[in-house]
């Protein structure tokens, strides 16, 4: 069974009720992209995917979650090599607009079927941004940006939310800044929300919707969540 969340009430299913069993990693469709919504979606484990050709917004919520903790983030030797020649520097949240543009349109993303990151979705995590919810990591060649990533910040723990590339390896730069410099700080994870081999050869695996919420928000979050199925 997948829910149709109203439009006037902000609210969610716990993602393990009885009846979400056979409905897979989507767990609910329809409401709208505002700022309430989007935070009490991404503090409960919560994501949307929005085909904006279709006016379809659909949320997902993986009962397993794909992560990395930073403090078992994996640099290869090749990636170590890149970084020593210091051809790129890294900055965190000076280009949010360029980053989720970057990411919208690399590779021809925007042209594709089922395309999610189009005008509706940008200026929704540009609100967040406005917030300080929704965060950048850029990657410049000089003062060129070649690639970044852009995420929700919930709880300790980031949530990723897309990456590009304009050069080589330039997406996994941003990915090891941010672990690192989450490291530094005492952030507990960066949710990868789906598996790639590329994230698994980070250090990202999978852990359970329990742990996520424990490591996102503190012990007993998940407990006072799972006595409120429906979240208002």
């Amino acid at each position: 069974m997948i829910f149709e969340l109203d439009d006037d009430i902000l609210a969610f299913p716990h993602p393990e009720l009885p009846l979400l069993d056979t409905a897979g990693d989507m767990v609910a469709v329809g409401g709208d992209l505002s700022v309430d919504r989007l935070l009490l979606a991404y503090d409960n484990g919560y994501f949307p995917w929005y085909a904006f050709r279709y006016k379809d917004i659909q949320w997902f919520c993986p009962r397993e979650r794909f992560v990395i903790f930073p403090d078992e983030l994996h640099v290869s030797h090749s990636m170590r090599t890149l970084m020593k020649k210091q051809i790129y520097h890294v900055t965190f949240n000076t280009a949010f607009d360029q980053v989720i543009r970057g990411c919208s349109t690399v590779d021809g993303r925007l042209h594709e079927e089922g395309a999610w990151l189009g005008d509706e979705i940008i200026e929704a995590y540009t609100r967040l941004h406005e917030l300080g919810r929704a965060q950048s990591v850029e990657v410049w060649r000089g003062d060129i940006l070649v690639g970044g990533l852009y995420g929700v910040k919930s709880g300790s723990g980031f949530v990723g939310e897309s990456m590009f590339s304009f050069e080589p390896n330039t997406s996994k730069l941003a990915l090891i800044a941010l672990a690192r410099r989450m490291k530094e700080h005492g952030g507990s994870l960066i949710d990868c929300q789906i598996y790639t081999p590329h994230l698994e050869s980070l250090g990202a695996r999978y852990i359970s919707y329990k742990e996520y919420i424990t490591a996102l928000h503190g012990q007993g979050a998940y407990h006072t969540w799972k006595e409120k199925p429906l979240l208002t």
